[in-house]
């Protein structure tokens, strides 16, 4: 009796553990792949809960969620023979579960070594302008080379970036001295614009006040203005020099030309006052030569 029951007690525990075993139950981003007896059963089952025979099936479990792989820094040479380190970061997923588990034994490493190999041919066929500039279309490049490598895989790369590229020190120098230059450039055209507005607005309005000569005595009172306000002890009148030498020439023939008769009449009139004629005739010649240098100095400042 006591045997029947120990017997009774081992085969519920047998069919206990069978029952375990046969049973699963997969998450709703996994599937399962059935072999059954070493061949691959019909597709992939899941999600939710899966029977299958012990000792005659087995299953291996795949997940459906998109994968983060970091592709470690790389050495490479550019095209134009610059040597950088390049890393990036590539995202897939699996979409055939039946592929992904016979077609290649392990996806995740045999995905990183083909991007690495992209990563460093992609980039070798640039050059480091390029590398820097059109990473987007580095990106797309390695992302197409890819996607169609693991195509056979079960395997879909959905994403890749170029996360960091280190630079030698010696060209990161070159680059800082090129960018300092191009923004001296930069900085130096537009100054000259600058100086050629400048030039063409002070010619428009010496037009005007050409044009206008109250307009030049009203900027001169606002200079005055100006000047007040500092409370200055000294005035200063701006007068236009040109303009002062061709008045007092002016004055000055004037004066001349009137002294020139009442000299001639005192010659021809009388002989008895001879100083007063000598005393007259230098004072007006001497009135005359310094009539003549001032209306010349006009003429030349003109």
């Amino acid at each position: 009796m006591t045997v029947v029951l120990v017997a009774i007690v081992v085969v519920a525990v047998v069919l206990v553990l069978v029952a375990a075993s046969s049973v699963h139950i997969l998450k709703q981003y996994e599937r399962a792949v059935k072999f059954r007896l070493g061949r691959v059963g019909d597709g992939a089952f899941g999600p939710g809960l899966i029977v299958i025979i012990p000792l005659i099936d087995r299953i291996s479990r795949v997940s459906l969620r998109i994968v983060t792989m970091p592709i470690q820094s790389q050495g490479i040479i550019t095209r134009d023979n610059v040597s950088v380190d390049v890393s990036a970061v590539a995202y897939y997923k699996v979409v055939d579960a039946v592929r992904a588990v016979v077609a290649i034994e392990n996806v995740a490493s045999a995905i990183d070594q083909i991007a690495q190999t992209t990563l460093r041919a992609v980039v070798g066929r640039h050059t480091l302008d390029e590398t820097l500039s059109d990473t987007e279309e580095l990106n797309k490049s390695i992302r197409e080379i890819l996607d169609v490598q693991t195509e056979d895989w079960g395997v879909q790369v959905t994403l890749v970036e170029l996360k960091d590229i280190q630079l030698p020190e010696s060209m990161k120098r070159a680059m800082a001295r090129q960018a300092e230059a191009e923004r001296e450039k930069r900085a130096k055209i537009i100054a000259a614009e600058g100086e050629a507005l400048a030039a063409g607005e002070l010619a428009h309005a010496a037009d005007v006040m050409m044009a206008h000569p109250l307009a030049l005595q009203l900027r001169n009172l606002q200079t005055l203005v100006e000047i007040a306000v500092d409370k200055n002890s000294t005035v200063v009148f701006p007068a236009p020099l040109m303009s002062t030498i061709q008045e007092l020439g002016a004055f000055l023939n004037r004066e001349a030309n009137a002294a020139a008769p009442l000299a001639r009449l005192s010659t021809n009139g009388s002989n008895s006052e001879p100083a007063n004629e000598v005393s007259r005739t230098p004072a007006v010649a001497g009135s005359a030569t310094v009539a003549a240098g001032m209306a010349a100095a006009g003429r030349e400042a003109r």
